[in-house]
């Protein structure tokens, strides 16, 4: 199965990544979801988590949180809610960030939004998580 196909990454604040890729694993609302060259149509929801994608035999990685894949004609175009090249991550603030809201969580009052503090920390370890680190 040698080849590439496009990928696409899209957030509200511009294109993220387009490049031709030969593999990318993307994490679906049901589990990760594996695109190859040539792969059949789909359309499918992804959640908040991190893209892997091989570009010229090199692993590199980007975190998402949540949006849309379609795949047709060797395309992958990923609509995600926000995107970063694991490159572009600043671990500093994602560390921060997974801090403030495990401390959200774990002093829970009336005025916590648990859910959002949830989401928060999901996206927080995604962004630690693309970067390699193990924080």
């Amino acid at each position: 199965m040698a080849g590439t196909f496009s990928l696409r990454v899209v957030s509200p604040e511009g294109n993220v990544l387009k490049e031709d890729v030969e593999f990318v694993v993307l994490p679906g609302g049901l589990g990760e979801l594996g695109i190859l060259p040539n792969h059949t149509p789909i359309i499918a929801g992804l959640d908040v988590g991190v893209i892997r994608y091989t570009l010229n035999g090199t692993i590199k990685q980007a975190a998402i949180a949540g949006g849309f894949v379609e795949v047709v004609d060797n395309q992958a175009i990923v609509l995600a809610d926000s995107a970063e090249l694991a490159e572009k991550i600043d671990l500093t603030r994602a560390v921060e960030a997974k801090e403030r809201a495990l401390k959200r969580l774990s002093n829970r009052t009336n005025e916590v939004d648990v859910r959002r503090a949830e989401y928060a920390l999901r996206r927080a370890a995604a962004r630690i998580s693309a970067t390699g680190d193990k924080k």
